[in-house]
């Protein structure tokens, strides 16, 4: 077992768990720094629990024992600040599921933060600065994002669109002249109408920059992959760290744009400031 699937093993094994052992995986996902410094009789006694029921448990998600676990335990704590995308528990308390998801979500900003591949953030910045029209595609959650990034853009003087729709998305691309281009926007990466809307992009001569995970198709097919690994837990509730990640990205992209922009979009920037003051209560 990889370390850094443990917690995630525990959580998606819980449904499959004895009552007894279930007692055991509750513990560990509370507290898992605690665990990785007790010893076997010591995990017992916090459960209420026998030892063998820790030696089963320990079996059950994967490891040979309870040193075994241990171990995979302490590497994925040391592997992460945050341990990973951590699982919520039905009997979490009120506070326990306010850090897991900003633990969550911190540390899978992170590591997408980590992982991005800085010449193609360029290249990207690049091609949107040069692009007579961009627009962005996503569905579901992904459309949420296509649409945030839609008004950063047009803050910056960029002329753009966001569709949501597979029709209008497959209409749109078809209308784009050379040197546009589309910023196709997954959390899976294989919506085939995506696919589709991208290969029409491509085809009018417009440029595809697909934030996708690493090697899905959406990836693999852009004209400049920005790889956005956030995976998410579907058995049990946790934050949609990968839209967020995407957001996180847009704006990195929008601060790029920014800066190549210069001064005079600051001031562009002012003006609009200005022009939306009198919509705010002065109160």
């Amino acid at each position: 077992m990889k370390p850094a699937q443990l917690t995630q093993t525990i959580s998606d094994t819980l449904p499959a768990l004895r009552k007894s052992e279930r007692k055991v995986a509750d513990f560990v996902l509370k507290s898992p720094l605690n665990v990785i410094r007790m010893r076997i009789v010591d995990l017992a006694k916090q459960a209420g629990v026998s030892e063998p029921t820790v030696v089963r448990f320990c079996r059950a998600v994967g490891c040979r024992g309870f040193q075994d676990f241990k171990m995979a335990l302490a590497q994925q704590l040391a592997s992460s600040p945050s341990y990973g995308q951590i699982a919520v528990t039905d009997t979490d308390s009120t506070r326990e599921y306010t850090y897991k998801v900003f633990d969550s979500t911190v540390d899978a900003l992170l590591k997408v933060r980590d992982s991005l591949v800085l010449p193609n953030l360029e290249a990207a910045v690049a091609a949107i600065c040069a692009a007579g029209r961009v627009e962005f595609y996503g569905f579901g959650a992904s459309a949420a994002v296509a649409f945030d990034a839609q008004h950063k853009f047009f803050r910056l003087q960029i002329t753009s669109a966001a569709y949501s729709d597979p029709h209008l998305q497959n209409m749109s691309a078809t209308s784009l002249n050379a040197g546009d281009v589309v910023i196709a926007i997954s959390q899976s990466g294989r919506s085939q109408a995506l696919l589709d809307s991208m290969d029409l992009v491509k085809q009018a001569g417009g440029l595809v920059i697909g934030l996708a995970p690493s090697g899905s198709p959406v990836a693999l097919r852009a004209s400049i992959p920005i790889e956005v690994d956030a995976k998410e837990d579907i058995q049990i509730y946790t934050p949609l760290s990968s839209r967020i990640a995407h957001l996180a990205v847009i704006d990195v992209l929008a601060i790029g744009i920014a800066q190549k922009k210069g001064p005079k979009l600051h001031e562009h920037l002012q003006q609009l400031q200005a022009g939306l003051s009198s919509l705010r209560s002065q109160r």
